[in-house]
Parts: C-alpha cells; structure tokens; sequence
C-alpha cells in the first residue's frame, strides 16, 4: 500500500508539471511522454490519452518479459499519469520559457523519483530499453540517451531550436533530481547464502533479467551445505527482490553491497 501511494503521489506530480510548466511553452519531456507532449500540440488528441496508447504495447511486452510486480507498478503509474495528463486543466504557471523548462524538469524528476523508489518507472523509453539491453550488450544509460536525443532534434524541426534547448534543460534537470532521489544507475551486488538453492534460482531467473552464479558453501560453524548465489542489479529492483528473498527463503543470508564497476556482459548473465 506504501508503495501504490507513492506511485500515485509521484505519478500526479510528473502531471502537474507537464500540464503547468511544459506544455504550454511546447517543451517536451523525455521518453514516450515527450512524444505524447509532441503528437498532443500537433493533433487535436488529448496528451493523457496518446501517452497511454504509446506506453500500451510496451506495457504488454514488459508483463511477459519483466517482474510482474515492476511491470504492475510501471501500469499503474503510467495509468495515473495519462489521468493526469487528461483531468488536470493545462495553465501557463509562468510567462518565462527558461523557469518553466527548469522547474518542469526539477517537478518531474522528483515524481518519477518517488515512482522509481517504489520499486517502479514511468514506462515508455525505460521499458524499451529493458527489453532491448536483454538483446544486447549497451547499458541501459547510453539506449535512453539516444532515445531521447531523437526528441530534442524532432523539437527543434518542428517547435524551433529554442523549444529544442528547453526540451535539453527539461531533460538535464529531471536525470539530475532523478539521480539526487535514486540513483538508478548505481549497480548493486548481491549474495544470498541458503538451503533453498533451487528454490531460489527458479525466482530470481523468473524475476530479473540478470545472470546468477551459483557455488557451493559450507557453514565453518555449523558444517552444513549451502547454495551461494551471486547477481548484480541495478539500485531500483533491490525492494522488489529483498521482498521475493524474504518469501523464498526467510532465512536466507544477503549481503548487498554497492558495486563500483561493472566490466562485461551485465544484461546477458551467464
């Protein structure tokens, strides 16, 4: 219930911002919701209704190839800021370009920071570039980076050059809060030391796009055999998977520490 509140809390700010700050000076956003911005001020179609309808078939995907209770999260976050996006009346909350593109940006980090430290996202470009790094060896940071520099330029061809380099700040700003909020990219390693190897496989195989590395262990006290698992994830799954451990196996033993580097095939394990 912690969670879902946070999404709904988080997801209803992104839509303040979008309908007070950016629109109404055409600065987009990133992701699928800065197309929706765009596609909204080209066509006469409700920006709440596009962003549902472009996130759809991602969300679909992401329910049979990502975490169910990540994917459930992304939904209902997605849901509540189309809602938004069509309930809240849009305004010009400032007359000055700059703040609003500076602001936006701070207003939408924070709720899609709020959403990420709820164990979810706010769709679009994140889902994609889920379902592309599974294919391939790019971080997940540089898939979202091209994404979105593919918005900034459609900005400047259609709205000018100056909406281009709002739609940049608007960007910069909400990685930033982002980052300050929850550091997405941070990579985290963990180890779980239990009886229930197995078991345990089977649910993190089935939950995360990740390799795990099983080994043998031994108690130095108590003598007894265990499994020693090994994976690396990423900061915002971390919630979701101490939860899965805890049903798995309560008495397993994690370590979690921060991992500086990762070198080689992070989105494909072995």
């Amino acid at each position: 219930m912690k969670n879902i509140c946070m999404i709904i809390i988080g997801s209803s700010l992104v839509g303040f911002a979008y309908n007070w700050l950016l629109i109404p000076h055409h600065i987009l956003s990133s992701g699928l919701s800065g197309i929706a911005i765009m596609l909204g001020l080209l066509y006469p179609i409700d920006t709440g209704v596009l962003n549902l309808i472009l996130n759809l078939p991602l969300l679909v995907l992401g329910v049979w190839k990502l975490g169910k209770r990540f994917i459930g999260y992304t939904i209902l976050s997605v849901v509540v800021v189309s809602a938004s996006l069509y309930i809240i009346p849009q305004m010009e909350l400032t007359h000055e370009p700059l703040l609003a593109a500076l602001f936006g940006g701070i207003i939408t980090g924070v709720g899609i920071g709020i959403v990420f430290r709820a164990s979810g996202s706010s769709g679009g470009f994140d889902i994609l570039a889920m379902l592309l790094a599974k294919k391939t060896d790019f971080p997940i940071g540089a898939l979202l980076s091209a994404m979105n520099a593919v918005i900034v330029i459609a900005s400047g061809f259609i709205f000018g050059w100056d909406a281009a380099l709002m739609t940049l700040v608007t960007i910069y700003a909400t990685g930033k809060v982002i980052d300050t909020i929850h550091t997405n990219h941070v990579k985290l390693t963990l180890t779980i030391i239990t009886a229930k190897g197995e078991e345990m496989k089977q649910m993190l195989l089935q939950n995360l796009y990740r390799g795990v590395t099983i080994s043998d262990g031994v108690g130095a006290y108590s003598g007894e055999h265990r499994k020693v698992l090994m994976t690396v994830i990423t900061k915002y799954q971390l919630a979701e998977l101490k939860d899965l451990i805890q049903q798995t196996d309560q008495h397993a033993f994690v370590n979690i520490t921060e991992t500086t580097e990762v070198v080689g095939m992070f989105h494909k394990g072995s």
